[in-house]
C-alpha cells in the first residue's frame, strides 16, 4: 500500500462516515474510489465493511453518550436482518460489473418512490414512540430484505432502513438514525466474516478508510442530534438528488 492511497482513503472515509450516519450512501463514494485504485469489486466490497463496522460503532457510542438508545428494539431489528445478510454476503462475493450498477439504480428508484409518496411523521419527540404489534411485524419482515441488500452490496442501505423505521414504525428521524447505525453495525460483523472467508480483504487499506469513517460517524451523530430532523431531511434530499443525477447522466 502506498502512503498516498492510505491518506486518500482516510479523507474519503470522513466524508463517507458523515453521510452514512446523517442519511446514507457514503459507500457510493468509498467503493468507487477503491475500484479506481485497481481493487476488484468483490474485494472492495468486502474491504469496505471494515470501515462500515468501525464507523457504526463510533456512531452508536456517540448516540448513547448523548442519551439516545433503545438497545432492546435495536437488537431485535438487527436480528431480523441477519438471515438475509448471510445470504446477501455470499452473493456479494460474486457480484461484479454491470449487475452491480443495475442493482444500485433499481434501489435508488425504489427509495425515491418511498420517500416521495410516504406521509410525514413528526419531528424529534421527548419520548420514543412504541409501534403497534402489526407495524412491528411488518417492520421485521422488511428488515429481512434490508439485511439481504446490506449483505449484498451495502451501498445506499440507509435509504432502505430509513423508510422502514420512519414510515412503517413511525419513529422520528433522529431515533431512526440511532437504530440505523446499530442495525448496520450488527449485520456488518456477519457480512465481514463471510467476505473474509471468500475473497481477499485488504485490511490495511480498510483500516485507513475506517479511521476516517470513525471521525465522520462521530461528526454525523453529533450533527444529527443537535440539528434534528430538518437537517437530516435537507441532507437526505441533497444526497439523493446527487445520486440520481450520477446514475442517469454519468
Amino acid at each position: 500500500m502506498e502512503i498516498w492511497q492510505g491518506l486518500l482513503l482516510f479523507g474519503v472515509g470522513i466524508v463517507s462516515g458523515f453521510l452514512n450516519v446523517m442519511a446514507g450512501g457514503g459507500s457510493l463514494i468509498s467503493l468507487p474510489v477503491m475500484v479506481f485504485l485497481g481493487i476488484p469489486a468483490p474485494v472492495a466490497n468486502g474491504t469496505n465493511r471494515i470501515a462500515i463496522l468501525v464507523q457504526n460503532i463510533s456512531a452508536v457510542t456517540t448516540f448513547f453518550r448523548k442519551g439516545f438508545s433503545d438497545f432492546r428494539l435495536s437488537l431485535s431489528l438487527a436480528a431480523a436482518t441477519l438471515p438475509g445478510a448471510v445470504i446477501g454476503a455470499f452473493a456479494g462475493t460474486r457480484l461484479d460489473g454491470q449487475w452491480f450498477e443495475w442493482l444500485l439504480a433499481a434501489t435508488m428508484l425504489a427509495v425515491m418512490l418511498l420517500m416521495a409518496f410516504g406521509k410525514d411523521k413528526p419531528a424529534l419527540r421527548e419520548a420514543p414512540v412504541r409501534p403497534s404489534a402489526k407495524r412491528m411485524f411488518l417492520g421485521y419482515l422488511l428488515m429481512a430484505g434490508v439485511g439481504f441488500y446490506g449483505g449484498l452490496i451495502q451501498i445506499g442501505v440507509g435509504f432502505l432502513i430509513m423508510p422502514v423505521l420512519h414510515r412503517v414504525l413511525g419513529l422520528d428521524l433522529v431515533r431512526v438514525n440511532m437504530h440505523k447505525v446499530f442495525i448496520i453495525g450488527i449485520y456488518t460483523i456477519v457480512a465481514l466474516i463471510i467476505f473474509a472467508s471468500q475473497v481477499e480483504i485488504l485490511w490495511l487499506l480498510g483500516l485507513c478508510l475506517a479511521a476516517g469513517t470513525a471521525i465522520g460517524g462521530w461528526l454525523g451523530a453529533h450533527v444529527s442530534i443537535q440539528k434534528g430532523e430538518r437537517a437530516i431531511r435537507i441532507l437526505l434530499n441533497i444526497v439523493l438528488t446527487g445520486f440520481i443525477i450520477k446514475l442517469l447522466v454519468f
